[in-house]
């Protein structure tokens, strides 16, 4: 089972990890990844998810209240609901998996890594992002911010004349 975590806002994916089991622990630890990935303030984060019962468990829930991250859950059966989800694995099963045959866990991991890592959140670019990987999405994005944060740090002073 592969779980991953992403970024709604630029499509990145955040974080990833792989299990035999799909249980709290597989999002937990998922979920450790992707707030140490981020430098966010507390309430201003969402983990949409499924009703499955690894994102319905009290330990998941728990951390989730203790990082400020608000929960929300789609609603049962629609798989619309999850799409950012749904086509994220859509494309790694397209692009990476499919026709492949992996001997062990530990070559899958790689393929994903090679993938996620190497390809995918830095070079494989999106219409919806400008024709920009996530990547390059989010620099832009934080260089407009500072330059505009630059801009108005230092409001205009009037003139003193005598």
């Amino acid at each position: 089972m592969a779980l991953s975590i992403r970024d709604a806002f630029s499509r990145r994916v955040v974080a990833w990890e792989t299990s035999a089991r799909a249980d709290a622990d597989l999002v937990l630890t998922t979920l450790e990844y992707a707030l140490a990935s981020r430098e966010v303030e507390p309430g201003k984060l969402i983990h949409h998810a499924d009703h499955g019962c690894q994102y319905t468990s009290v330990k998941l829930t728990t951390r989730l209240l203790r990082a400020g991250v608000e929960a929300s859950m789609g609603s049962v059966g629609d798989s619309y609901d999850n799409a950012l989800a749904e086509n994220l694995w859509m494309i790694i099963k397209t692009e990476c998996i499919r026709g492949r045959v992996y001997a062990t866990r530990a070559e899958a991991n790689l393929a994903l890594f090679e993938y996620i890592d190497g390809f995918y959140n830095f070079r494989r670019i999106q219409k919806r992002l400008g024709y920009l990987s996530p990547v390059e999405f989010e620099e832009k994005h934080y260089a407009n911010q500072a330059t505009a944060e630059r801009t108005n740090l230092k409001p205009r002073k009037p003139a003193l004349t005598s």
